[in-house]
């Protein structure tokens, strides 16, 4: 049944419309009458549309807010968020249920991006920049004659940090960066250091044109790596937001020479650069569709590509994110290999020159 709420004056209605519309489960109505020619608002009701929720979910509600720590501003925005919340996990089950039937390779479970719409969650984690008219440096990768391993994983070797997470800053090229230059150290000194994100964040714009917790580019974090070197993260932790650059050249650990691009689109160039290089700092397509990735044309989030293999005959890349160890396979992805540059994993690839 509608609310009716009476208006005394057309000067009041913007803020009352502005104080209903950010409640999604709301919808306004407006009813107009004519008086000589003049429109004057008699009556504003609104329908309030509250989404069916599951209540035998309230108890699995309750333990996923727990553990991820949600808190809402009033009990409205917590049943809008509760309903995303159930439509994801009604297609998670439907998901695993065809993946125990065997028409999937792999299966789904809910994690603390859960009740994030797909605009909310690209908003805030595809924040790779790369302008249209971008044109790279020709790749000087050059393939190793007596080819490469069937599968590496970076992994074991001793190259990778822990998984970390962003949070809600949009600074995943400067992870992927930090983590590129993380294997490039290792490789060039024998010593794994946990990099500084934040150093880029908050250093790297200017003449670098990134834009800290508003995305950024790789290939210009390499370009503030390469003029200044980074600080090691136990001298400049990351905030997850923009702050004022604390850069001390004293704390440098790691230093790039230059950089270089691998061959656009070529996943065997890809497989043999990883393989010789070590972690690679790539850009993928990330749409959130029913709370899972699929790809498109677009690449806007930055990773790090620590390795590749087969599993059970299909071929894939690891891929490490920075949305914490509770995303994904404990922080990582495989991506599908050898599928037509699967989410454009080959489409900006980019590493820091031995």
């Amino acid at each position: 049944m509608p609310i009716f709420l009476f208006i005394p004056s057309p000067a009041s209605f913007p803020s009352l419309f502005q104080s209903f519309v950010c409640c999604h489960p709301v919808f306004l109505h407006l009813l107009f009458i004519t008086n000589q020619g003049h429109s004057w608002l008699l009556v504003l009701f609104c329908t309030v549309a509250l989404a069916k929720l599951d209540s035998s979910l309230d108890r699995h509600w309750d333990l996923w807010k727990t553990k991820y720590q949600r808190k809402y501003q009033n009990e409205v925005r917590e049943l809008n968020r509760r309903a995303v919340w159930e439509k994801k996990l009604l297609y998670i089950n439907r998901h695993n249920l065809e993946a125990s039937m065997g028409l999937h390779s792999y299966t789904m479970e809910m994690n603390h991006i859960g009740d994030l719409t797909k605009e909310e969650a690209q908003q805030r984690y595809t924040t790779l920049r790369i302008p249209k008219d971008f044109k790279r440096k020709p790749s000087a990768f050059k393939a190793p004659s007596a080819g490469v391993p069937s599968s590496v994983d970076w992994r074991k070797d001793g190259y990778v940090t822990s998984v970390k997470n962003q949070g809600s800053c949009g600074s995943c090229w400067a992870f992927s960066v930090a983590g590129a230059m993380e294997g490039h150290l290792y490789r060039t000194t024998g010593k794994l250091v946990d990099l500084s994100p934040q150093n880029m964040v908050d250093c790297a714009g200017g003449k670098y044109q990134n834009m800290g917790c508003n995305g950024g580019y790789m290939h210009k974090a390499f370009e503030y790596v390469i003029d200044h070197g980074l600080e090691p993260e136990a001298k400049y932790p990351y905030e997850g937001r923009d702050d004022n650059c604390r850069y001390n050249a004293e704390y440098r650990v790691a230093n790039c020479s230059s950089y270089s691009f691998v061959e656009e689109r070529n996943e065997k160039a890809l497989m043999e650069a990883v393989a010789t290089i070590g972690p690679i700092a790539v850009g993928i397509d990330v749409i959130f569709c029913s709370f899972v990735l699929s790809c498109i044309e677009r690449v806007d989030h930055g990773v790090l590509l620590v390795g590749y293999g087969t599993d059970n005959g299909v071929d894939y890349w690891l891929v490490k994110n920075s949305w914490g160890p509770e995303w994904g396979e404990n922080g990582f992805i495989r991506i599908a290999r050898n599928r037509g540059d699967m989410c454009g994993i080959a489409t900006y690839a980019t590493y820091c020159n031995i």
